[in-house]
């Protein structure tokens, strides 16, 4: 199988070049051909030797996204993708567009085992991680497509980042390389539902971004009735670990909390999260809970959502509600790509009764 020249850093790249018995400077060009200028083929690197592209060629495959399926909301023009990956698994992004300039959320993986009963990435289990390339070319892809500048990365689509750590960081270097699109870490989020280790493994990487933990739940009883990781890592613990984060990167830590009607969204809920959160240096991002047909949750009312708000803001602590995008396009992490596949098998379904 063909070595993925696209996951290599500008570092690892210029020893793959020498060992081709090539001058080091010429991983430089390539790096910028596939980082900077965005090509997906040899042939299209025009400062190389024809001797060069055709090692390459025999060698190396560039990794690219073909585009299945674009949704465009006519509510506030999110954009949504569902990207075929070179396996024939499918992997879904967005886009979205704000005044402080253009904001990619992507997936890590293929699907996700982590179980979170209100998300729909995580109802048909886990294919396999993303390599740090396949990350790479969900933000390539969508400059290519419409033709603006992303300037803000979120990893909060389909799969755990943490669950993909290597990719993940290396990832984060690459797109943060002031030899490719060179995207501050400051304006890079990672979420994660709360792997504790790699939550302390990830303070330790020098980086500057911004850690995003899915909390959900005031306590650990609601918690595990919600995400089976809670059974594995309690509050306290998770907690800690972000605490620990903001000691060795000074970065402030956002909590992600959807609300849930009747379930997560009461005064005392609120007052119970504020008892646990309210000394930490945080954000707290309050999120109606976006339906999805196969659980019965339901999204909290206005009213529910607003009393929240106040009670955590009683506390000091910085809250906002997260403002609904895409809510007429399968807005939903995992919604887009779940109906795709549906439509799928019911195609391949109708194909085989033909046949008989």
């Amino acid at each position: 199988m063909k070595k993925d020249i696209k996951s290599y850093t500008k570092k690892e790249l210029e020893e793959e070049i020498r060992s081709l018995g090539d001058k080091a400077f010429r991983a430089g060009q390539i790096y910028q051909w596939l980082h900077v200028k965005l090509a997906e083929s040899f042939e299209e690197m025009t400062n190389l030797s024809k001797g060069l592209w055709e090692r390459l060629e025999a060698e190396y495959r560039i990794m690219a996204l073909k585009p299945v399926q674009v949704q465009v909301s006519k509510l506030d023009g999110t954009s949504k993708y569902l990207f075929e990956l070179y396996d024939g698994n499918v992997i879904e992004s967005v886009l979205m567009k704000y005044h402080h300039g253009n904001s990619v959320c992507i997936s890590s993986q293929v699907g996700c085992r982590m179980g979170c009963r209100f998300c729909a990435s995580t109802l048909d289990g886990l294919e396999r991680c993303l390599a740090p390339s396949e990350m790479l070319e969900q933000i390539y892809q969508i400059q290519k497509l419409s033709g603006e500048r992303v300037s803000n990365i979120v990893v909060m689509g389909t799969g755990e980042p943490m669950d993909n750590y290597d990719n993940l960081v290396k990832f984060v270097r690459m797109i943060s390389d002031e030899n490719g699109l060179n995207i501050s870490q400051r304006n890079i989020t990672v979420s994660t539902c709360g792997l504790v280790p790699n939550m302390r493994r990830l303070a330790e990487e020098g980086l500057q971004i911004t850690l995003a933990l899915s909390l959900h739940a005031p306590n650990d009883e609601l918690r595990r009735t919600l995400m089976p990781v809670a059974n594995s890592y309690s509050i306290d613990e998770v907690l800690a670990a972000c605490q620990y984060f903001f000691e060795k990167t000074g970065r402030r830590i956002t909590f992600e909390y959807s609300l849930v009607r009747g379930v997560n969204d009461s005064e005392a809920a609120a007052e119970e999260l504020a008892g646990r959160i309210r000394h930490m240096n945080c954000h707290v991002n309050l999120i109606p809970v976006n339906p999805i047909k196969e659980r019965d949750f339901k999204e909290s009312q206005k009213k529910e959502i607003l009393n929240f708000k106040n009670r955590l803001e009683k506390y000091g602590i910085n809250v906002t509600i997260r403002r609904e995008m895409g809510r007429d396009i399968d807005g939903a992490c995992g919604q887009l790509r779940k109906s795709y596949r549906e439509k799928q098998k019911e195609k391949e379904g109708e194909e085989c009764g033909h046949t008989e």
